[in-house]
């Protein structure tokens, strides 16, 4: 309830005195604060914040200090508009929704602040690869028989694309269930050694990827003799996604509510039916998103495919046999050319390598469905006919099983016209 002074309101806004108040003071209904959404309010106030603090740095930078740069500007700038602001909201609010109002404005500012420089990461990389891009033979050809000095018009790189999409697939189809085999491990079997296999996970985390290229071209090149290749290439980039996958799983895992296996444990059901029925099927939806930071921090490896895959400008659609390239790789020797040719396909390569993760991140999302709780209109429907299969079969087996079929029904066929009911208990007795 807010208490104001008469002399504060008009006459239409004054209420008759409450019991207890002293004269003088009028009582005002209580009225609920709007918490979030903009107000007209709310949007003056920033604006003319803004305004102000980039008269004050206007002032800073040109006639009272010897500032000068356009970041030290932006940053005065931001960080002045912002106490403006906190003083105008100050005059209205508490310090509550004082607080809560800077830090939804310092919040809105990093999200602008990443999407522009995610815009203008795809946006320049795309502008600088336009020249390449609308040539079909840049999707259909390889580098074999094109040159540095060759035009647009000829060469491509479908043998990258198609090494990039082997690769990625075999180290996938290696990481996936090891990965999550791993993390199911730690989640469900605590105990020493999760513990030091979770440790080993952490560490591996930070590995730099040119250690797991060494390590698999010592191993598998050096010591068993394998030639450089694209399965050997998939092995090292399996090395660099499997502590990803592990660790974003295991933290997934963790958030699938104990409650649920309680009752899985109390129905009966063994660990493993628990954790294939119950805790994965709960955790698809985040399960999904660890293989995309996975495959994410994998597509984009160079050093550990230039030492176990070779390179080579023709394609090559056996991982077994022969260099492969990726587009990662094939993006680096095209920018490191001083041909604007090879630095326009260079740029145009990873566009394509940006588009390719696009339509991965679409599949994993695709196939991990929807968050635990809400469930598609198929789902929806695939549940209720298990649930209709179930309820048929629970009512087959209570017809089959004799002991439902109890003595009463043969007590009551066997009573009089016009005898009471008699209940089971007094029948046993």
């Amino acid at each position: 309830m807010t208490i104001v002074e008469e002399s504060q309101l008009t006459p239409a806004a004054a209420v008759p005195l409450g019991a207890g108040l002293t004269p003088g003071v009028v009582e005002l209904p209580d009225l609920p604060r709007r918490v979030g959404g903009p107000t007209r309010s709310g949007i003056l106030s920033l604006c003319g914040a803004a305004l102000s603090g980039l008269c004050v740095t206007v002032l800073l930078f040109g006639e009272l200090a010897p500032l000068s740069g356009a970041l030290g500007f932006t940053i005065v700038a931001y960080l002045s508009s912002l106490l403006v602001y906190a003083v105008l909201v100050g005059l209205e609010e508490n310090r509550q929704a004082v607080w809560d109002r800077v830090m939804t404005v310092v919040l809105w500012t990093a999200a602008l602040l990443l999407f522009s420089g995610l815009v203008l990461v795809v946006g320049f990389t795309a502008w600088r690869g336009r020249e390449a891009l609308p040539h079909a033979n840049f999707f259909t050809q390889d580098m074999q028989a094109t040159g540095p000095l060759d035009p647009l018009t000829s060469g491509g790189i479908t043998h990258a694309m198609l090494g990039s999409l082997i690769m990625i697939t075999i180290a996938l189809a290696i990481t996936v269930p090891l990965g999550l085999a791993s993390a199911v491990y730690l989640n469900q079997i605590p105990g020493r050694f999760s513990r030091f296999v979770r440790t080993i996970v952490e560490a591996m985390t930070a590995l730099p990827s040119i250690v797991a290229g060494l390590t698999v071209f010592a191993v598998f090149i050096l010591s068993l003799g394998m030639q450089k290749s694209g399965l050997a290439a998939s092995l090292a980039i399996s090395v660099m996604m499997l502590p990803i996958v592990i660790r974003a799983a295991d933290v997934v895992l963790r958030l699938v509510p104990g409650t649920l296996t309680e009752a899985a444990a109390a129905l009966g059901a063994p660990r493993w039916r628990t954790v294939w029925h119950v805790v994965l099927p709960t955790a698809r939806s985040g399960l999904a998103t660890a293989v995309i930071l996975g495959t994410a921090r994998g597509i984009g490896e160079t050093s550990p495919v230039l030492l176990t895959a070779g390179f080579t400008a023709a394609l090559n659609a056996d991982p077994t046999i022969g260099p492969m390239i990726s587009l990662p790789l094939a993006v680096f020797n095209f920018v490191k050319s001083p041909e604007p040719a090879m630095i326009a396909r260079g740029f145009a390569a990873a566009t394509v390598l940006m588009a390719q993760v696009l339509v991965l991140f679409v599949i994993a999302r695709v196939i991990g469905g929807r968050g635990p709780g809400h469930q598609s209109r198929r789902q929806a429907r695939r549940a209720a006919r298990g649930s209709r299969l179930d309820a048929a079969r629970f009512a087959g087996l209570r017809d089959d099983d004799p002991s439902h079929h109890g003595n009463s029904t043969d007590v009551q066929d066997s009573r009089p016209p016009g005898a009471l009911p008699v209940s089971p208990s007094a029948t046993t007795t």
